[in-house]
């Protein structure tokens, strides 16, 4: 017997325009985000959620990500069974202009000084 067709597996993602500065800074204020966010603007590609290297647990890290997600920051999406993360970079350029490049470069800075 032939196993059931089941519906793909889709996340959902605030349109932009309805996202608050405070919502996003709020989402970013974390050092853990902000290592997620760094992760993926350094990779230049899309990241699978087992692939970031932070201090945390699983779980803990699907918090963040989720976090980040609702505040419009990252879209994530599945290929298979596999959750993949992406920045939202033009469309936040579009929001919040120099937002997100602004806190990558303070992450770097802050994290060569130790």
């Amino acid at each position: 017997m032939a196993r059931p067709r089941t519906a793909a597996r889709t996340v959902d993602h605030p349109d932009l325009a309805e996202v608050s500065l405070q919502q996003v800074l709020e989402a970013l204020v974390d050092p853990v985000r902000r290592l997620v966010v760094s992760q993926l603007a350094a990779a230049g590609a899309d990241m699978s959620c087992g692939t970031f290297d932070t201090p945390v647990s699983a779980s803990t890290l699907t918090h963040h990500f989720n976090t980040l997600r609702e505040a419009g920051v990252i879209r994530q999406y599945y290929v298979g069974t596999t959750k993949l993360n992406t920045l939202r970079t033009e469309e936040m350029e579009e929001r919040f202009p120099g937002l997100l490049p602004a806190v990558v470069t303070a992450a770097a800075v802050e994290a060569a000084q130790g």
